[in-house]
C-alpha cells in the first residue's frame, strides 16, 4: 500500500485490506469494517443456514419478513439485473449449486460428478420487494444469490463508515472489490491488479481517487465437473459458467457495486463487452485467455509499477 497504514484479514471466504491516510486512523477503521462485514455475512451469506437470505429462499413462494440490510442488498442486486439487461442477476443461486459452489470456495471439492439438470435461470423480475412492510418474496423453485453484489456493496459501506470513524481518507479491499472514501493520498490510491499479463509484467497497479474498482475472473474461483472445467460466473440465459472470452476484467466506475456489476457482466457478453463498456464510458482491462488486453475509455496503456 505504497507506506500507507493498512491491515489485513480473511472475510467472505477470501481476503480484506483496510488502509487509512492516517495511522491514527488505522485501528478504528479496520474495527469498523469487520463489523460491517460481520452484519453483511449474517444478512446475505448463502453459506449460513441462519442468514437472511438463506431464511427467504427457504420461504420461496410467500412473502417473508425480511431485514433492511438483506432488502437493501436485494434491491442493489435487482438494479444492477435491470442495468445490465439481466447478465448479472440474483436468480442464478440454483444454478449456481447444480455447478457445485455450494458452500465456501475452500470446501468445494476439485472434480465432482457431470452436471445435470442445466437450464436458463429463472429471472430477476420475478421477485417482489415490500419495503413497506420489510418483507420480501421470490417464486417457488427460486433460489438467490446475491454473492458479489453483496460483497461489492459491503465494500462500499464499509469505506464509508471507516473513513468516518478514521476522519481521514479510506481505503477497503474485500477480495479485491475496491471502495475508496474521503480525501485520497497524495497521488491517489494504489491498487493492485488481480491479472498482468500479456504485454506488461505481472503485479503492476492502478490509482484511483474516488469510486470503486471491481474485478471478475473465471481463473481463480473454477473446479472441475465431469472432467469439464466450471467457473462461478454463471450465464443466466445458459445457467452454465459464462464462455470464457475474457479471463479477467478489470472495471473502474462511480461504486464499488456499479464497477462489480459492469466487470461480472462484461465476462458474460464476451466480445461484446469492449463495445458496450466504451458506451457506458467505463474505464476497464480485458484480459483474454491468450493474454492479449482490450483497454477502454482511458484505461491506462501503461501502468504504474
Amino acid at each position: 500500500m505504497e507506506e500507507l497504514p493498512h491491515a489485513m484479514f480473511p472475510v467472505f471466504g477470501t481476503g480484506a485490506v483496510v488502509a487509512t491516510v492516517d495511522p491514527e486512523g488505522l485501528d478504528p477503521a479496520v474495527a469498523t469494517v469487520r463489523r460491517v462485514c460481520e452484519e453483511f455475512d449474517a444478512a446475505c451469506s448463502g453459506f449460513r443456514t441462519d442468514s437472511d437470505v438463506e431464511k427467504v429462499n427457504r420461504c420461496a413462494g410467500t412473502w417473508v419478513a425480511a431485514g433492511s440490510l438483506v432488502l437493501a442488498a436485494l434491491s442493489e442486486a435487482l438494479r444492477v439485473a435491470a442495468a445490465t439487461d439481466g447478465d448479472v442477476d440474483p436468480t442464478v443461486g440454483s444454478a449456481v449449486h447444480r455447478l457445485g459452489y455450494d458452500r465456501d470456495f475452500a470446501a468445494v471439492p476439485a472434480d465432482g460428478p457431470a452436471v445435470i439438470g442445466i437450464e436458463p435461470v429463472p429471472g430477476y423480475a420475478r421477485v417482489r420487494i415490500d419495503r413497506q412492510r420489510r418483507r420480501a418474496r421470490i417464486p417457488a423453485g427460486v433460489r438467490l444469490d446475491l454473492g458479489a453484489t453483496a460483497k461489492a456493496l459491503a465494500a462500499d459501506r464499509a469505506a464509508a463508515a471507516a473513513a468516518s470513524a478514521a476522519g481521514c481518507g479510506a481505503l477497503v479491499s474485500l477480495g479485491g472489490d475496491v471502495a475508496v472514501e474521503g480525501p485520497p493520498p497524495a497521488g491517489g490510491w494504489e491498487v493492485g491488479l488481480a491479472d498482468w499479463h500479456g504485454d506488461s509484467a505481472p503485479g503492476r497497479s492502478v490509482r484511483i481517487r474516488s469510486g470503486g474498482l471491481a474485478t471478475s475472473s473465471t481463473t481463480v474461483r473454477s473446479w472441475r465437473r465431469g472432467g469439464d472445467r466450471v467457473h462461478h460466473i454463471v450465464d443466466p440465459r445458459t445457467g452454465r459458467s459464462a464462455l470464457e472470452v475474457w479471463r479477467t476484467v478489470s472495471v473502474a466506475a462511480a461504486t464499488c457495486v456499479d464497477a462489480n456489476a459492469a466487470s461480472t457482466a462484461a465476462v458474460i457478453r464476451g466480445e461484446r463487452a469492449p463495445a458496450w463498456l466504451e458506451e457506458l464510458e467505463l474505464p476497464a482491462m480485458l484480459v483474454r485467455t491468450d493474454g492479449s488486453i482490450v483497454r477502454t475509455a482511458g484505461w491506462p496503456a501503461e501502468v504504474a509499477a
